[in-house]
């Protein structure tokens, strides 16, 4: 069925002045329709919101401050918007009518593209999120969606300002997040704040999906999505995608940088970065070689040397040959010798011109090689001229020390005495030799090191750290972090999962320690011993406290024994009245399940001495031992687990 055949407005005039000839797409918060302009007699765009929207008078206000805004920003990779208005309930903007696809439909029938594609289609976005933010405009949703790519090769972002204007609507008042969560940055997800470092973030975010088809997380709910963006640091595409060019894992990992502060400050920044990177990959295919501007030649003629000079000076001939018709029409030469004076002086110039040659090469003229190490090309080249060189720049080098762009070395070197025009080569710096940090996530620590060593990277210290999800001697992450670019030779810091950490748990009651045991991942099993002080207590334990263990890995626990089913408490034996009349008894506070931090402090306010040990909870109290509720005399020790 042809839903533009149901579509109430298909074939309407929208506000007098626009025919609306067809839908061209739906989304969640408005429709495209096909439209001709009556006043203008041109095709146009119109994007009609959602009637839940246009019926939000804050959402209609900042619509049209935000459509005037965008209608002021005139670039040719924005889609221009023409006009806003509002008929009856629709809420619309007549927007430049952009034939063609979008990069997400691009992606869908390719996958992915090659590096140089990728950047081709990122730079004329970056471009335009550029002039967007040089005009305050921050577009607050980047993603393929929004990127138009034109039938005749030309890049359009769309939607500039629509995710301003939602934000004010009631939706968002009740705590729902405006963005595409694939591509919203760590702090639009926590508090909703945006500027330019936003939109690179999601520029950076689409770099990888064009470059490796797909993007960096995925969950089963869009909080676990955006819940990585907020905890984890973005993958670099060479780990989905090996071979990927350094140069562009750089850039991805400066892009979606967690801290805003170490992002590139706006789009204009990220697009001098990734032209820079375009220009430095190598090509598919070789150079196509200029043709040089001269009268046409034969189909024979040879081709021209390299370097010709397109207008050269004319070369007047002493003689040239003579048409036949030209010798018979000239007058015959009269008989009898005459002597021919201008070949006399000719040859007088001839002697004398030979005999000054042979006197200015007897001369022996010697030039030093200046000192140019350390100078900037440019002036090192113009210096080496000036005194008759013949220079050549030589291929950079890379050097620590000299920085780049000044000269490293000459050949021959400062000093040497050189006759006549010398050939003098000269070599500049290219700075330090910078290598990405490889991706070595995941890998043992014997494998993250041949990995790092490859590249010319030696590990310093390796540090441990618990994790539930990530195996036990696997790197959790390098410090430097993955895809950095640092100096060949540089110390790595890798830190391995220690798996899970046998807590001491002696000491605690047999519920208590099956429920922390099991939702810390790991797999009590106990055994009950002989009697004890307390029943149903753990009195031993395998493995020991403090020893890494893999998830699911069983524990034994050993208990006193549990057949009374009743604690007693040391001062129960002492007297029905806790060994001391009602005044010295008191309730333990419970502390269950709170910072454990606060909880030392409420027990110790209440008058208990606190036993602190560690378990799995980082920092939330687990187990309490008395627990609360309990009465107790003054001083009594209470132990806590977190």
């Amino acid at each position: 069925m042809d839903t533009t055949l149901t579509d109430p407005l298909v074939g309407k005039l929208l506000d007098g002045r626009y025919r609306v000839e067809s839908r061209i797409a739906r989304g969640g918060m408005a429709t495209v329709y096909l439209a001709l302009d009556i006043r203008l007699d041109r095709t146009v765009a119109v994007k009609v919101m959602h009637r839940s929207l246009a019926e939000d008078p804050a959402f209609v206000r900042r619509f049209i401050g935000e459509a005037k805004s965008v209608a002021s920003l005139s670039h040719p990779n924005v889609v221009h918007v023409f006009d806003q208005g509002t008929d009856g309930d629709n809420v619309y903007l007549s927007m430049e009518y952009v034939p063609g696809r979008t990069l997400r439909d691009v992606l869908r029938a390719r996958g992915r593209l090659p590096a140089r594609e990728a950047l081709e289609v990122m730079i004329p976005v970056l471009a335009a999120l550029g002039a967007a933010h040089q005009a305050g405009l921050v577009h607050r949703d980047v993603k393929p969606e929004n990127v138009l790519l034109s039938d005749d090769g030309r890049v359009k972002v769309v939607d500039f300002g629509l995710a301003r204007a939602i934000e004010a609507t009631n939706q968002t008042r009740t705590g729902v997040m405006i963005g595409t969560i694939g591509y919203m940055s760590p702090e639009q997800v926590t508090s909703g704040a945006t500027d330019a470092r936003s939109d690179v973030y999601s520029a950076g975010i689409m770099l990888f999906e064009l470059l490796t088809g797909r993007q960096p997380y995925e969950g089963d709910t869009p909080m676990s999505v955006a819940y990585r963006h907020v905890h984890d640091t973005v993958p670099v595409p060479s780990t989905l995608l090996p071979g990927t060019p350094p140069l562009l894992d750089t850039l991805v990992a400066q892009a979606t940088a967690r801290d805003p502060a170490t992002r590139p400050a706006d789009a204009t920044a990220l697009l001098v970065a990734a032209v820079d990177a375009h220009r430095m990959l190598p090509r598919e295919s070789g150079p196509v070689p200029s043709v040089p501007v001269g009268p046409p030649q034969s189909p024979d003629a040879a081709p021209p040397p390299a370097n010709q000079t397109l207008i050269q000076p004319r070369v007047e001939l002493l003689t040239s040959p003579v048409s036949d018709a030209a010798e018979r029409a000239a007058p015959r030469a009269r008989r009898g010798f005459r002597p021919n004076w201008f070949l006399i002086a000719l040859a007088v110039v001839m002697v004398v011109a030979v005999g000054v040659t042979g006197w200015m090469f007897s001369q022996t003229t010697t030039v030093t090689v200046p000192s140019l190490v350390g100078k900037n090309i440019t002036i090192a080249e113009g210096e080496a001229r000036k005194l008759g060189f013949l220079v050549e720049v030589g291929k950079a080098e890379n050097d620590e020390k000299v920085p780049k762009g000044n000269v490293l070395r000459t050949d021959p070197v400062a000093g040497t005495e050189t006759e006549g025009k010398t050939k003098l080569v000269i070599i500049a710096s290219a700075g330090p030799k910078r290598v990405a940090v490889p991706n070595v996530v995941g890998l043992d620590e014997n494998s993250a090191r041949a990995k790092l060593a490859e590249v010319g990277l030696v590990v310093d210290d390796v540090r441990k750290q618990p994790s539930e999800t990530v195996p036990r001697g696997q790197v959790m992450r390098t410090s430097p972090a993955v895809g950095n670019p640092v100096r060949e030779g540089s110390k790595i810091d890798l830190v391995k999962s220690a798996g899970l950490v046998m807590p001491d748990i002696k000491g605690m009651p047999r519920d208590q320690a099956d429920a922390m045991l099991r939702a810390a991942g790991f797999n009590p099993q106990f055994v009950e011993q002989t009697d004890s002080a307390q029943p149903c207590t753990v009195i031993a334990q395998d493995p020991q406290p403090n020893a890494e263990i893999d998830k699911g890995a069983v524990v034994r626990l050993t208990l006193s024994q549990c057949n009374n089913g009743e604690w007693r408490w040391p001062w129960e034996h002492e007297g029905d009245n806790g060994g001391g009349g009602d005044d010295k008894i008191i309730i333990i506070p419970n502390v269950m399940f709170k910072d454990v931090k606060a909880a030392r402090e409420e027990l110790r306010v209440a008058g208990m001495r606190v036993k602190i040990k560690k378990g799995p909870g980082r920092g939330v109290v687990l187990a309490q031992i008395p627990p609360g509720g309990q009465q107790a005399p003054p001083g009594t020790e209470v132990t806590l687990w977190h």
